[in-house]
């Protein structure tokens, strides 16, 4: 079975203490989440799987983000998640290589205006491996959205946080009636099922 790993949306101005928007910045610390997708990352490479890093981010002047947005309208009042700004890198800390696809998208979803399922199709991924922030935002919408395009989908559990330790684990608890959920270290030895 083919397999792609997807990380979502962990870059500084959300996961960084620094950044504009830092909801989930003291939550990834304390769960290692970077720690954890790194592992994800290593174990992907190590078995030939792909790997995509997605992030949300837009053009000055915010065309793509709706007035009316609730959640993510407070970027455009703060000035975050600027594409070209340090706020839309990924961490540093995060073990990105040249070669790895980055997709922009512009919602929570990463499937939403992008070229994801395009890519994965054209693979022929059936199993999607999903980290990243946040757990209650962009990896609720994410697991949703594979479960409805038929992949099998794996929510890597420590590669995940979420503004709260309650929020995260609630996101768990419903998302694990889609997605199988595993740690990063379990990545070596998942099976591939035909």
């Amino acid at each position: 079975m083919r397999t792609a790993l997807v990380l979502i949306d962990l870059i500084n101005d959300l996961i960084h203490p620094d950044g504009a928007m830092p909801t989930c910045a003291a939550e990834v610390q304390r769960r290692g989440v970077l720690g954890a997708a790194n592992q994800a990352l290593e174990r992907a490479r190590d078995r030939g799987w792909s790997t995509v890093l997605v992030k949300v981010a837009f053009r000055a002047g915010y065309p793509e983000l709706p007035a009316h947005a609730p959640l993510l309208g407070r970027a455009r009042q703060l000035g975050a998640l600027r594409m070209g700004q340090w706020g839309t890198d990924f961490h540093a800390d995060l073990a990105v290589e040249p070669g790895d696809p980055v997709l922009v998208k512009h919602r929570l979803s990463p499937f939403h205006g992008t070229a994801l399922a395009t890519l994965l199709r054209a693979a022929g991924i059936e199993r999607l491996l999903l980290g990243g922030v946040s757990t209650a935002w962009a990896l609720q919408a994410a697991v949703r959205e594979a479960h409805d395009r038929d992949f099998r989908v794996v929510l890597v559990e420590d590669a995940c946080a979420a503004a709260s330790p309650q929020e995260h684990q609630a996101s768990i608890a419903q998302l694990s009636r889609l997605a199988a959920v595993v740690r990063a270290a379990d990545l070596a030895g998942l099976s591939d099922p035909s």
